[in-house]
């Protein structure tokens, strides 16, 4: 039996007290406070901070570290952060249960290359399984279910030709992955960096690049607001994008940049840094990748209903 479809109807509690930003006196810069997840994924909004890309734009920002990218939908609703990072799942089930979400620029994409990415399926390399046919009846680790990493596991599966419910999925942080690989409590688990790394040095192998499995260049997070302050202050959200998708430009542009800065705000060790493979960060946000998302998503039953994608996306 399926797992009941996962829902973010909880957040309509905040939306009561919906609030949005006060514009600053003229002349002083706009106090913008942004809730995002502190993994490699957000690098480009912790570079364009340090080059001035949101100051010379009249922003003073605020980067507020959150557990999860569902937790930075309350707090973008209720008007305690202003904007919010989150992936692309976490919003299209928002927009389809009606809270007032609204993209304002990309976030993060898949490199779009097999065997290549910043996340994988990966298993022991001297194990029994070999292809992702074989994980039928296996116990395959996510971290969050009906939610990203498991829709992209699903598409990997349809890609191989087997039911994706053959699967048993086993709900395990992205930390705690690499272990559980080791000591069989996971038959494979699907890993974003720099826990790829952590696998690949203690044995481990790609069987999949999940993401690329879903759609060419996936559109894997975005950066969003509320639809109130879209509407009250429009200015401050055009200023917000435009520094975003300068930061976005910036980060794919100078890989060295974006590894040198990860210390700053990850624990990720220093021994790894140079090994990761980095996520692309375009500043144009891959519309057919999440019209895909959706498709799969409504498929797999993690979707409820279908999203409006024009009214989600900028």
């Amino acid at each position: 039996m399926r797992r009941p479809v996962a829902v973010l109807l909880a957040f309509l509690a905040v939306l009561p007290g919906c609030g949005t930003s006060e514009p600053s006196a003229p002349g002083q810069p706009d106090d913008v406070k942004v809730g995002l997840i502190s993994i490699l994924d957000v690098a480009p909004i912790y570079l364009g901070r340090e080059k001035g890309f949101f100051e010379k734009r009249g922003i003073n920002l605020s980067l507020q570290p959150a557990e999860g990218g569902t937790e930075t939908v309350p707090s973008v609703l209720n008007g305690s952060q202003q904007f919010g990072f989150s992936n692309v799942v976490t919003l299209l089930l928002a927009q389809a249960q009606g809270l007032p979400v609204k993209a304002v620029s990309n976030g993060t994409n898949s490199t779009g290359a097999d065997g290549a990415d910043f996340g994988a399926l990966m298993v022991k390399d001297d194990g029994p399984i070999q292809s992702v046919a074989d994980l039928a009846g296996k116990k395959v680790a996510v971290n969050t279910f009906q939610n990203v990493v498991e829709l992209a596991v699903r598409a990997s599966a349809q890609k191989a030709g087997i039911d994706p419910n053959s699967i048993e999925f086993v709900k395990l942080g992205f930390p705690e992955m690499p272990p559980a690989l080791a000591d069989g409590r996971a038959d494979a688990v699907f890993v974003v960096e720099p826990f790829q790394q952590t696998v690949l040095s203690q044995g481990g192998r790609a069987l999949a690049s999940s993401y690329v499995d879903i759609a060419p260049d996936l559109c894997v997070a975005m950066y969003f607001t509320s639809k109130q302050l879209a509407a009250e202050n429009p200015d401050l959200v055009r200023r917000f994008t435009d520094a975003m998708n300068e930061s976005l430009a910036y980060a794919d542009a100078h890989p060295d940049e974006v590894r040198a800065i990860l210390p700053s705000y990850t624990k990720i060790s220093g021994a790894l840094i140079p090994n990761l493979v980095l996520p692309k960060w375009p500043s144009e946000i891959n519309r057919d990748s999440v019209e895909a998302m959706a498709e799969l998503a409504q498929q797999e039953r993690i979707l409820p209903s279908k999203p409006d994608i024009d009214d989600l996306l900028p």
